[in-house]
């Protein structure tokens, strides 16, 4: 585990084996620091950690990475190990019960700590990446692993410059594997990432318009998301989606051995009669050279195949027997982000209120469309997709208009959404247009009834989730 001395080292250069405290985890909440912690001190958005140094020590972290003076008279006396170039090393701090250590940037130094202790962990590193699908693939993928290795994985979301690099030093000895999802905003952060992580295996999911606001055309996109396969070494192994335009032509920018899946019997790895249960799962066929498979695995909607495809050709990529990739996929709680819920007056719920980009949309409508009983459509504004904003509203409405039977619009810019839809083809009086959560709330609690099925998705900053505890008593 990370050692007071290996931040000595990864900030300073310089070694001081005295320094032995141990630190269990790194956080940046300090409700969840515990004994042994170490509470990274963050400015965000809304609040800066520094505010909260002495809550995080109170719940039992040794030690804070600061990089200003703390607030507050009740913390003048507390130690300050001061690891700012040039600064004189207090012995003292070195060894005191509850200290501070003072840095430049404290989110720099997390980083730099973060990339020192991963390059003395021996995890063979897979990073995944992608428009959609990401966070699926890694728990999957993390499933199929654990047959044969101890793996650890990113928990929840935490795939970015400050999540990765938290779970970085979650990494211990024991670990043989670690599977991280890699997230991507701007070009150049997931090289950054990588440079940290040094993955060995990279999979990338696809390549579709979410982000786009922020990072430029589906081209920068896709150019941001080729970091990964970029960064791979000379031995490593680049899993692309065959099926994706954007996706295939990455094997020209690797160095590392190529290994395609799809539903292509081009691909490497590749699925056919793929066939959905409903609730049940999806039962299709693996080919790979010239063995064949059945299977029937937990993971629900068509599109859940390439996810299954990711998984396996990891699992091949890293030495598993076919027994252990199938026996892997099949384990019943791997599963996607979106779960069911069943509403007070009866009604099925599908919650993937998570986040939305018009594929995943497109994808969890797919879904909605393999299921019997009256379906409603609840879906609210899709974020950051800049200059694909009215293309993606517009496809994901003519979609609706093909799949439910009842439409509700929720935000701005979901009108774009409703009027695609009518424009389509679906009656007037079967779509509502609300402007926001609460609007929407009250449309459903008045309307449902225990024959309906209800897909609730949008962007994460609508907040849809409040609607999925409301109905289902959760509030």
């Amino acid at each position: 585990m990370l050692t007071l001395a290996d931040v000595f080292e990864a900030l300073t250069g310089i070694r001081r084996e005295s320094a032995s405290q141990n630190f269990c985890e790194a956080v940046i909440d300090s409700r969840q620091a515990k004994a042994g912690s170490l509470f990274v001190a963050l400015p965000g958005e809304r609040v800066d950690g520094h505010l909260f140094v002495g809550d995080a020590l109170r719940n039992g972290s040794t030690a804070a990475l600061i990089d200003r003076d703390l607030p507050g008279e009740q913390m003048a006396d507390l130690p300050v190990l001061d690891l700012r170039p040039g600064a004189l090393v207090e012995d003292d701090a070195i060894h005191a019960e509850k200290f501070c250590i003072r840095v430049e940037n404290s989110l720099t130094a997390l980083q730099t700590v973060a990339g020192f202790y991963r390059r003395k962990m021996p995890a063979r590193v897979i990073g995944i990446t992608g428009s959609v699908g990401k966070s699926t693939t890694k728990e999957l993928t993390s499933e199929v692993l654990a047959e044969k290795y101890r793996t650890l994985k990113n928990v929840g979301n935490l795939n970015n410059e400050i999540g990765l690099p938290l779970t970085l030093l979650n990494l211990r000895p024991e670990h043989e594997r670690a599977v991280l999802e890699m997230g991507f905003y701007v070009p150049g952060e997931i090289e950054f990432l990588c440079s940290l992580a040094q993955p060995a295996v990279g999979v990338i999911t696809n390549i579709g318009t979410v982000h786009a606001e922020r990072a430029g055309s589906q081209e920068m996109i896709a150019r941001g998301k080729a970091e990964l396969v970029q960064s791979l070494p000379a031995d490593g192994v680049a899993i692309l989606n065959y099926d994706d335009p954007w996706v295939r032509p990455m094997a020209e920018k690797t160095q590392a051995r190529v290994f395609y899946y799809g539903l292509d019997p081009a691909a490497d790895l590749w699925a056919d009669e793929v066939e959905s249960q409903g609730l049940e799962g999806i039962r299709f066929q693996l080919h790979s050279g010239s063995e064949t498979f059945h299977l029937h695995i937990p993971l629900i909607g068509q599109h859940s195949v390439h996810t299954a495809l990711r998984a396996a050709s990891v699992g091949l990529a890293e030495g598993l027997s076919w027994g252990q990739i199938i026996e892997g996929l099949r384990r019943p709680h791997a599963q996607l982000r979106l779960v069911t819920v069943r509403a007070k007056n009866g009604a099925l719920i599908l919650d993937d209120s998570y986040n939305a980009s018009p594929e995943s949309t497109m994808a969890a409508m797919n879904l909605l469309r393999e299921l019997d009983g009256h379906r409603v459509l609840v879906l609210g504004d899709m974020l950051e997709l800049g200059p694909y904003e009215r293309q993606g509203h517009e496809m994901v409405g003519a979609r609706a208009a093909e799949v439910a039977d009842r439409l509700i619009a929720v935000g701005e810019r979901a009108r774009m959404i409703a009027r695609s839809a009518m424009q389509a083809g679906m009656p007037a009086e079967k779509i509502s247009w609300v402007a926001d959560v609460p609007d929407a709330l009250a449309l459903l609690t008045a309307e449902l009834t225990e024959q309906d099925l209800v897909l609730v998705k949008g962007s994460h900053g609508l907040r849809m989730d409040r609607i999925v505890a409301a109905l289902g008593g959760t509030e």
